[in-house]
């Protein structure tokens, strides 16, 4: 009987020593494997915030050269619509200033033909002082006569239609002007027709 109670006893003891074994494996187990799981979780998230962060990254820069490039594209029209007004202006100046020279070329020849007893009368004086005046507004517009006589030949500015022997002038200069040439600013608006000398 003693012998009984005592393998039941052991038995009793085993059966419990395996079924606490079979417990701390199990709690082990399960605790090993939920730190897998949530350091995997972790580092999914941690990988999703770095990818959202790298893609908000590469559009706010992508934004950013955007914006740069309209507002270099938007200057760069500013500055060419501004220089073609200016153009556009001096353009439309000149052609104005091309219909007017023809009749300042009139006054001239005309008060070139009057006499000294005709340049007495009122009649005359009023025309010079139409003529002065509107030299002077052209002036004002910046339109200026070419000097011709005695300077020397610039087919940038002079327009030769005959040419001469005089030992009175220097080589290639211009002894007689047929016709005035103006400038617009910087640009010619009519060559001086001139004759050229030596």
């Amino acid at each position: 009987m003693m012998k009984e109670e005592l393998e039941q006893e052991t038995t009793e003891e085993t059966v419990e020593a395996t079924v606490e074994d079979i417990e701390d494996v199990g709690e082990e187990e399960i605790t090993e494997s939920d730190e897998d799981t949530e350091k995997s979780s972790k580092s999914f998230f941690k990988k999703d915030k770095k990818e959202k962060k790298d893609k908000k990254d590469a559009q706010i820069e992508e934004l950013k050269d955007r914006s740069m490039r309209q507002m270099a594209e938007f200057e760069n029209f500013r500055k060419r619509s501004e220089k073609e007004k200016s153009q556009m202006f001096e353009i439309g100046a000149k052609s104005i200033v091309e219909k007017i020279l023809p009749v300042i070329d009139n006054f001239e020849r005309g008060l070139g033909a009057i006499t000294e007893e005709e340049k007495e009368s009122a009649f005359v004086q009023g025309i010079e002082k139409i003529y002065k005046q509107m030299v002077s507004s052209l002036e004002e517009a910046g339109v200026v006569a070419i000097e011709a006589v005695g300077k020397e030949f610039d087919p940038n500015l002079h327009n030769a239609v005959m040419h001469a022997e005089d030992e009175n002038f220097g080589e290639n200069t211009v002894s007689d002007e047929f016709q005035k040439g103006y400038m617009y600013k910087d640009s010619v608006v009519r060559h001086s027709m001139v004759k050229v000398v030596n």
